[in-house]
């Protein structure tokens, strides 16, 4: 693996990205290449690199985990923007650099991976240098703010963001919202107990799952244009590349199941789409716990072999 800063002319800033090889590399071979996108309030550093990332390249891909701009170790700012425009086009940008690399086919490129996939199922919705997209447990992120994230007071949010940037455009502390309790205990002791709250608790804010670059933070100021944005708009007539969605049938509040379901119904134009509804397994079981992210990748990994041409068998387990 190497670090690498991703940086072009339409930048004013870098992204930050760990690049994970397959086994015995050769430069001078061209490898099919994964986008691997980290979900809200995550980093490159988990779910999205050390388990999918990791795991991918081992299958024999070149993977691309990076941070979002404006988070984690990218630049930009202000910091800790949730932008879902600039989270569509970091996916672009990057696949800008990968089209540079002498070891990457620029005809076989893939998308997706992680909390991020509906990210990149937008992104593959224009960005056609995408060959095949993959969602795994992936959150329509604008249709969350409108409801659970804005306890279903989309204006009241709007109004409250509005006056809040006014406060900041005149000098005032900026406000940055943490999303989640501070530990299990406390989600215990405030009665936080809904099972994707939970886990999400579990999994960013104990060593299971902690990284400097995971900060679970929002800039509520600057967070207006993602209750006004829908990852599925267009995705009947936009859509048609080969489509994974991945899903755990454990349902939770922030809506991974729902909104599973919603685009594989919707994406008619995919030339493949196909469904991966695990038994018994929650939205944050699929980040990084065995059995379901080997379920996740006994399918993944043929999808994707299949439309980016690697014609290798899948191995049988995972590697974490």
């Amino acid at each position: 693996m190497k670090t690498v800063q991703i940086k072009n002319r339409d930048m004013a800033w870098h992204i930050a990205a760990d690049i994970h090889f397959p086994p015995d590399f050769d430069e001078v071979k061209t490898y099919p290449a994964i986008v691997s996108v980290h979900p809200f309030g995550s980093c490159k550093e988990q779910t999205s690199g050390t388990v999918y990332g990791a795991a991918l390249s081992m299958e024999g891909f070149v993977v691309i985990a990076f941070d979002a701009s404006f988070q984690g170790e990218s630049g930009g700012g202000p910091r800790w923007m949730e932008d879902p425009n600039e989270r569509v086009e970091d996916i672009s940008r990057v696949i800008d650099y990968a089209v540079t690399q002498p070891y990457i086919d620029a005809d076989r490129i893939g998308v997706g991976v992680c909390g991020g996939g509906c990210y990149a199922l937008k992104a593959a919705l224009t960005e056609k240098r995408i060959k095949a997209a993959v969602s795994i447990t992936g959150v329509n992120i604008g249709r969350l703010f409108r409801e659970g994230f804005s306890n279903y007071e989309p204006l009241g949010a709007l109004d409250a963001m509005a006056a809040q940037r006014t406060i900041e455009a005149r000098g005032g502390a900026l406000q940055v919202n943490n999303l989640l309790p501070a530990s299990p205990d406390e989600a215990k002791k405030n009665g936080l107990t809904e099972i994707d709250v939970f886990e999400a608790t579990n999994y960013y804010k104990t060593p299971r799952g902690q990284a400097h670059g995971g900060s679970t933070k929002m800039l509520f100021s600057h967070a207006q244009k993602t209750l006004a944005w829908d990852a599925f708009a267009f995705v009947e007539t936009l859509l048609t590349q080969p489509m994974m969605v991945v899903i755990g049938n454990k349902a939770g509040a922030f809506g991974a199941y729902r909104d599973g379901m919603e685009v594989y119904g919707r994406a008619t134009a995919s030339k493949d789409r196909q469904l991966v509804a695990l038994d018994d397994w929650s939205h944050y079981d699929l980040y990084d716990k065995p059995d379901p992210v080997d379920m996740a990748l006994k399918k993944i990994v043929p999808f994707l072999r299949k439309h980016l041409d690697q014609k290798k068998e899948c191995k049988v387990k995972c590697r974490l």
